[in-house]
Formats: C-alpha cells, structure tokens, sequence
C-alpha cells in the first residue's frame, strides 16, 4: 500500500513538501529522488523516523537504505559516533555486532528502539554493556533510573549481567 501511494504522490515529480508525508513513505524512495527537496542526510533523518519493520529484516530494500545512509553520512568503518546514530534512527536495528561493538555505547539509546535483535547483535550489546565503558558504568552500578534507560535492551541481558545489577 505504501509503494502504490508513493507511486500516486510522486506521478508528477517529487513534491516539494515530501516532509510533511509519513515518514514510511520514504522506505520506498532513493536518496537520489529526494535530493531535489532536500540533502541525504535530511533524507536519513526523516527514514530513521520510519517504522522499518514495514519491510522484512532481510527484504533487499531494507539493507540499500542502511548502506546508502552510511555512504551518505561518509561512515567509513564500523565507529559510529552518537550524532550520526540518531540520524540513522531505526536503521540502527539492522547494523552487525562488528558496529555495535566498535561504536560502545553511542548506539544503545538507539538500539533500545529496536523491537528485535538477531543472535550476534545481542551478543554484541551485552559485550559492549558488561564492559562497563559506556554512560552507564558497570553493571554494578546501575540503578532503577538505568534500567528504564535500557529497557527495550532488558531482553537481550544475560544472568551474567543481570547477577550483578544491585537489588
């Protein structure tokens, strides 16, 4: 439905209030299109709003947004700062454990919206969290505050770190 609507709002050209649609919308555009309204990187702001689980976690599509945002935001390697995290939003979800490793704990705010992990993204994330080299400090530091902080992350935590979370 989405793809039929972007088709029926794009039939005369890429309209110059593109940002004012759903954000989903945009799944089903290129950066390239939207250039006339606007840089990629305004692009990626406005897609990382996007609900992306409206495309499959493997669907091709899916995974040319998160490598186009990366090429747009000139991310050579796996280090993502915080800045460029918020941009990507939502597509933060579909990044491998080599990133989520690499960034530490600039990725876990955003990662916290993710409604799922894959098996090497949470191994990732419980890396990057008992390593205690992020806002947050070690696990045995945490507190009440912390835990609504990480709660969309509380699934992926293991007994190991759970153990050490004061009572």
């Amino acid at each position: 439905q989405l793809s039929c609507l972007l088709k029926m709002v794009t039939l005369h050209g890429i309209p110059e209030d593109l940002d004012s649609y759903p954000k989903d919308l945009l799944l089903f555009l290129s950066p390239s299109d939207y250039a006339t309204t606007g840089s990629c990187s305004q692009f990626f702001i406005n897609v990382g709003k996007a609900n992306v689980d409206v495309l499959p976690r493997e669907a091709p599509r899916r995974q040319q947004l998160l490598l186009e945002a990366l090429a747009c935001l000139k991310i050579p390697g796996t280090q993502i700062n915080e800045e460029n995290a918020e941009i990507l939003g939502r597509l933060l979800c579909d990044l491998g454990g080599e990133y989520i490793r690499s960034s530490g704990g600039s990725l876990l705010k955003e990662l916290s919206l993710c409604g799922s992990f894959l098996p090497d993204q949470e191994e990732a994330i419980r890396d990057v969290l008992s390593s205690g080299n992020t806002t947050f400090g070690p696990p045995a530091v945490w507190s009440a505050f912390t835990l609504s902080e990480l709660s969309g992350l509380i699934p992926v935590l293991d007994h190991s770190i759970l153990q050490q979370i004061p009572k």
